[in-house]
């Protein structure tokens, strides 16, 4: 009777039809649901107030406090229907992330009511304390007061139950205290430069832009197995950790199928983003195991800094919503690929003219090798101080080894671009550029391939790709806006000295076309040594990049003192980008991060080597002890010394690296007491790498050896093999 029931039920289910998931929401039915942009101004701003901000946001005018009090109404009542009680002004301080205080709507008024007020004045700034936040000596603990203002050309956006307005950060004495202000320094400098350049190839009232495209690669561990290691929770990254014999070496990760967890994890945050109007376009795993990519399509770079600052902050959020925790970290296992974010950088106009893009006539082909010849000069006239913005403690970790580019800043072309400088320095003419060539396989059911004009190389720290530049040096946790300011600043300071080449030519009777012609010739020729084409990650090339002048510099301190060279002081006081108290304050500051980070990992070190490890290794120890001397009871002589000796040995090893981690350890500890009572920044952060670095090693290889030692029941971590292997 019950067989038939259940055979009944089974034959109902196979005549009805497979209930198939709801279908996802389509994209662009909630893409920037949750910002302020144009669609929902026309919806909540009157047309005179729109067009006010249209031309504050593209022709960099000024709003004036009328226009702002009616702006403010409208993004009041916007975010109020999206649920917003407070607002914030969202900065981009020194800490490398992002901040915010928030003060609510709400407003007391009459006996016990209250109602929501937001004016233009809260709108347009605001008060922080510009002494807790890094400011490299700009403000004494006394000298509190600094300001937050208003950036109209970054949209302000919904997170949670809060307006964020992105703003600027500056001290009361108008000194830059983050990442923002100087970018759009630069932004202004590097299009003023480029735009009276374009006038000599015929384009006039064209807004030129610095575009961006980076690429955010990121680690995922279970939420529960980091919890179980201090290392990750204070150091962010793994300070012991044997190998796992199985990691990256068979490469079946990369490009893989995602993990079903993971790719849960990324539909739920690609959501996210795209109410945030973040264009993430890619999603990939990366080359570690559990190490996944996410890139999004080109942006101007301000908006694009903004959004690659708001994706960091939403796979924290979201990660802990899927059981996993984000790690951002440039090196967070030894052994493995470390994480970068590349920074595809490049120069366009508002009507779509890429400056990095080959052309089709011999106007727009010289166009091009001029924009990219002063792009290379900038690079190389300026090494030190573009790999200053991209070195960091943990980026150090990092760079130079067999996945990332080495801390040696050079440039990649291409076989063609190559070819094409090559022959305008032989020649007086203009050079021909190829376009892309149809490749056929020689398979019938395959098209025809179209070749790139470049091929990559991913070796190289900075490497043109066709259209555009790769800076692949930037490190997955750092702000972006550090390089990309960098590089605005270099090439709107050369791009200025190469005009003023181009008109003495001129001015001496030359005409314009061979003036330009003459110019880029003799900027790409003063400038060759900064090209590479070969593999960055050889020792030869180290020895090679030496004699041709390159920074070759590793100590991340002594990398900082660029930023105080009478050089680096005067092309930020041509540009306008920064001040030279500006440049001190952020050596400054680098040097005090920098010392912080590595006290914080040596002590942590320490604690886990003094309290979670060596306590274990005794105890093993003395269980091998016991089983040794109960072996006594039963064998002597020759048969004891056969039996044991296996026992014996590792007992002395357990023993052996007991007492040198434990000793290491002690020293270790002493000797950052000691540095951290040094007083200036560079003095104290060059001792902490030359003197506390080493140990950081050395103590980690015992421990290493341990872990191989101990019984595996009894290790007090997670190891490598269960961090690095989602289930």
């Amino acid at each position: 009777m019950a067989d038939s029931r259940f055979r009944a039920v089974g034959e109902a289910f196979a005549k009805e039809p497979v209930c198939a998931e709801p279908p996802a929401p389509v994209t662009s039915d909630y893409y920037g649901c949750n910002v302020f942009d144009r669609r929902n101004m026309r919806k909540y701003l009157s047309s005179d107030t729109r067009q006010r901000v249209y031309e504050s946001i593209e022709q960099g005018v000024t709003l004036d406090r009328e226009v702002a009090e009616q702006v403010a109404s409208g993004m009041k009542r916007w975010a109020q229907d999206m649920g917003a009680t407070h607002y914030t002004h969202w900065f981009q301080p020194l800490t490398g992330g992002t901040a915010e205080k928030h003060d609510s709507f709400a407003e007391p008024y009459g006996k016990g009511e209250s109602i929501e007020v937001f004016t233009g004045k809260v709108l347009c700034q605001q008060e922080s304390d510009a002494s807790s936040f890094p400011n490299g000596g700009l403000r004494n603990t006394f000298e509190a007061r600094g300001y937050t203002a208003w950036d109209p050309s970054s949209p302000a956006f919904v997170m949670g139950d809060r307006l964020c307005i992105p703003t600027v950060f500056i001290s009361y004495t108008k000194e830059a205290l983050d990442y923002k202000t100087p970018l759009l320094k630069s932004e202004v400098a590097v299009a003023s430069a480029a735009a009276d350049l374009l006038k000599y190839f015929g384009i006039e009232n064209d807004r030129v832009f610095s575009y961006l495209g980076w690429e955010q690669e990121y680690f995922l561990v279970d939420a529960s197995l980091y919890a179980e290691r201090p290392d990750l929770i204070m150091a962010e990254r793994t300070l012991i950790g044997h190998a796992s014999a199985r990691n990256q070496q068979l490469e079946d990760h990369y490009f893989g199928s995602i993990p079903g967890r993971v790719l849960e994890f990324m539909k739920d945050l690609e959501f996210e983003c795209y109410k945030l109007g973040i264009p993430i376009k890619t999603r990939h795993n990366e080359v570690a195991p559990n190490q996944f990519e996410m890139a999004p399509v080109y942006e101007q770079a301000n908006i694009a800094i903004d959004h690659n600052l708001l994706l960091m902050s939403l796979m924290r959020s979201v990660a802990d919503r899927h059981g996993f925790k984000v790690l951002l970290h440039e090196k967070p296992f030894a052994g493995v690929n470390g994480s970068g974010k590349h920074c595809n950088w490049s120069l366009g106009t508002e009507s779509g003219i890429g400056l990095l893009s080959p052309g089709k006539t011999d106007l727009e082909n010289l166009r091009f090798l001029t924009f990219m010849a002063n792009v290379l000069k900038a690079v190389y006239d300026n090494n030190a101080l573009l790999k200053s913005s991209i070195l960091t403690a943990s980026n150090a970790y990092r760079l130079g080894a067999n996945e990332a580019p080495p801390a040696i800043i050079s440039s990649f072309l291409g076989s063609q671009v190559t070819d094409a400088f090559n022959e305008l320095l032989e020649s007086r003419d203009m050079v021909k550029l190829r376009g892309k060539e149809g490749y056929s396989l020689g398979i019938p059911q395959i098209p025809d391939l179209f070749m790139d004009n470049t091929d990559r190389n991913r070796t190289s720290p900075f490497a043109f790709t066709g259209n555009r530049f790769e800076l692949r040096a930037v490190g997955s946790s750092a702000n972006c806006s550090s390089a990309v300011s960098v590089l605005n600043t270099i090439v709107a300071y050369q791009l200025k000295r190469y005009k003023e080449g181009v008109d003495r030519r001129v001015s001496s009777g030359t005409p314009m076309m061979k003036a330009l012609l003459d110019e880029t010739r003799e900027t790409y020729r003063a400038c060759q040594k900064v090209c590479f084409e070969g593999n960055g990650y050889s020792d030869e090339w180290k020895a090679e990049a030496a004699r041709r002048g390159l920074d070759c510099e590793t100590s991340v301190p002594l990398a900082y003192d660029v930023l105080n060279d009478p050089r680096t002081v005067e092309l930020y006081r041509d540009t306008g980008v920064m001040t030279e108290s500006e440049l001190r304050a952020r050596s400054e500051i680098s040097w005090e991060i920098y010392s912080k980070k590595v006290e914080i990992e040596a002590r942590v070190l320490a604690d886990l080597t003094a309290n979670h490890i060596l306590p274990v290794a005794t105890r093993y120890q003395s269980v091998l002890l016991d089983n040794v001397s109960k072996m006594k009871d039963i064998f002597e002589g020759e048969e004891f010394d056969e039996v044991a000796s296996g026992e014996i040995r590792i007992i002395k090893d357990i023993a052996c690296h007991i007492s040198k981690a434990r000793s290491l350890a002690a020293d270790m500890e002493a000797d950052v007491d000691e540095i951290c009572g040094i007083e200036g920044e560079r003095a104290k952060a060059i001792a902490f790498h030359d003197r506390v670095l080493p140990y950081l090693e050395r103590v980690r290889e015992h421990v290493d050896a341990l872990e191989m030692i101990v019984d595996d029941q009894m290790w007090p971590l997670p190891k490598y093999r269960e961090l690095l292997f989602i289930r």
